[in-house]
């Protein structure tokens, strides 16, 4: 009989969308004693065709010998959900109307009543406890962990034990005007129970027993817990334990004066839904899915959002992720976007920004501070370019900055990134530097009076978009490497060229085609400075010629070409 123990006794969760009115459950409660289990033995073995001994089929048929009988020792009960079965005690309890204090003990006086009237209580053993019992409280009270008896909770079990996490009554706190106050300035504890921790209203209900004797039914230390059945608002039902189905019984031992061994099923027997009233629900389903989706058209629109005819829409959904290996702590990024020829964005659309402080942290060796700073930006880019012009791609420029603790703040680095020319993701990093003076008196005003030399323009970083010669020189200006800034960029690009494939093919030389990497850009511009000076010095190698030998040479090539 070991072996046919169900030992899974953890939680199984189900989810559901039929109404949980539906759910019914046969619990089966049997006594198993030796005798007994000696008794199913032996009827297993005529059932099989084996033998078996006289005495013992004897004993079998005797319900007297055996400890056996039925009403006692044997209980079966289909339960409802949130039905309610009252036990020995409370049935007791709620019989004598005095001893009724609340509305619910007042309404289980009531329908004891009519139980009496119809013949008095059927179970039992086997009962309940609702959600609105006083028992399903203490039970979420009282969690523990462990199986141990001398576990403790914590501190934050404790409180944690104030908040239920169950449906509640909704009363309207301080007349209907709370509903419209931003600001609670002094709250109450019931509304802080209800408002400050996010959770999923849940609907709790215990199958108990009571495994006392046949004189002794009733008390406290008898009842047990066959399953604990909780329900959300979203359709989730978890079983603790599961229903047994092909599974052996559970088990439950009790440690009494004598022990006795107790074996009990769960089946689940809800009714299954008919034909009909499944196709109408389906039907009905349908229906609702349809007007939702309606209801979303109708939010969104039917046109698509389209570009301008000739512009090239890109939309940066970036982040600043983090800053590595600066000097001081206390860090916070300032970063706009320059548009180059050809480009623009809407009016309303902010081209900088500036994220919070973060404080460093050390994570493998660095000094690392996490900025997770989001910022998107919206560009057109002008598809009527001419042919001679190479278009840039915008450039991000930023600033890395330190505050002190009397709020004075140092400059730790200047950078800049190219945003991605493909759509997709990127993770760049790029390298920051910032200006120094020669001597150490910058450094000590630096480190006591805060403040050091800065940029007047900070797109000095790349060439600056107002300078207009053909050399920038940076001679003698010193600076210093620092730390390093990731970003991370999501870049997505809209265009009518990308509609008709053949436009593409008529227009290689447009815009959209002569788009690509920076590195792209930059080893096209080498190839046609390349190119330039190779023609100059061609230019000036031919006018060096003397004329006879200019003529020799046209009247060579004619003749290759009609050869």
């Amino acid at each position: 009989m070991a072996e046919e123990w169900n030992q899974d006794t953890g939680e199984v969760v189900y989810r559901s969308r039929d109404p949980i009115k539906n759910l019914k459950i046969r619990v089966k409660l049997q006594r198993v004693s030796p005798v007994s289990a000696l008794v199913q033995q032996v009827q297993e073995q005529q059932e099989e065709g084996g033998g078996g001994d006289i005495a013992l089929r004897t004993l079998s048929s005797s319900a007297g010998t055996s400890g056996y009988r039925p009403g006692d020792d044997d209980e079966e009960v289909v339960i409802t959900w949130q039905e309610k079965l009252f036990s020995a005690f409370e049935y007791e309890l709620y019989r004598n109307e005095a001893a009724c204090c609340t509305p619910l003990d007042r309404q289980y006086h009531k329908d004891i009543v009519s139980l009496e009237r119809r013949g008095g209580r059927k179970n039992m053993r086997i009962f309940t406890y609702t959600d609105f019992d006083r028992y399903t409280n203490l039970e979420e009270h009282c969690q523990s962990v462990t199986t141990s008896e001398q576990e403790t909770p914590t501190f934050l079990a404790e409180r944690m034990a104030n908040v239920r996490r169950r449906r509640q009554d909704k009363r309207t706190l301080d007349g209907a005007g709370a509903r419209n106050r931003l600001v609670t300035w002094k709250p109450s504890e019931e509304f802080i129970k209800n408002n400050h921790i996010i959770n999923t209203p849940v609907q709790t209900m215990y199958i108990m027993a009571d495994l006392g004797s046949s004189g002794k039914l009733g008390l406290k230390e008898n009842e047990h817990v066959l399953c604990t059945i909780r329900v959300d608002s979203n359709g989730v039902i978890t079983l603790k334990p599961d229903v047994t189905g092909s599974k052996g019984p559970y088990r439950l031992e009790v440690e009494s004066h004598k022990r006795e061994l107790w074996r009990y099923t769960l089946q689940h027997v809800s009714e299954c839904v008919q034909r009909d009233e499944q196709e109408r629900e389906e039907i009905l389903y349908k229906d609702l899915y349809g007007r939702h989706k309606e209801y979303l058209n109708n939010l969104v629109g039917s046109d698509f959002e389209m570009p301008p005819s000739g512009a090239l829409r890109v939309f940066i959904n970036g982040e600043i992720v983090s800053a590595h290996e600066y000097e001081y702590n206390n860090l916070y990024v300032h970063f706009f976007m320059e548009l180059p020829k050809h480009w623009s964005s809407p009016a309303f659309q902010e081209i900088s920004g500036v994220t919070q402080s973060c404080r460093s942290k050390t994570h493998e060796r660095e000094n690392v501070a996490y900025f997770s700073h989001p910022f998107s930006f919206e560009m057109f880019l002008s598809e009527e370019v001419e042919s001679e012009d190479v278009p840039q791609w915008p450039v991000l420029y930023f600033e890395v900055l330190s505050l002190d603790f009397w709020q004075r703040y140092r400059v730790e680095g200047y950078g800049s990134v190219v945003l991605p020319q493909t759509p997709g993701l990127h993770n760049i990093t790029a390298q920051t530097w910032r200006p120094v003076e020669q001597g150490t008196v910058s450094e000590l005003r630096r480190f006591f009076i805060g403040g050091s030399p800065e940029l007047e323009d900070v797109t000095y970083v790349r060439i600056p978009g107002t300078f207009q010669g053909e050399r920038l020189s940076r001679f003698g200006f010193r600076t210093e490497t620092t730390g390093r800034v990731s970003f991370r960029f999501h870049s997505i690009h809209q265009s009518r060229s990308f509609l008709d494939r053949s436009s593409l093919r008529r227009r290689m030389q447009s815009v959209l085609d002569r788009l690509g990497g920076s590195s792209q850009q930059s080893s096209i511009l080498n190839v046609l400075d390349a190119f330039q000076r190779a023609r100059r010095r061609m230019q000036q190698a031919r006018e060096s010629l003397p004329k006879d030998i200019l003529s020799a040479t046209a009247s060579l090539q004619l003749e290759q070409s009609t050869a």
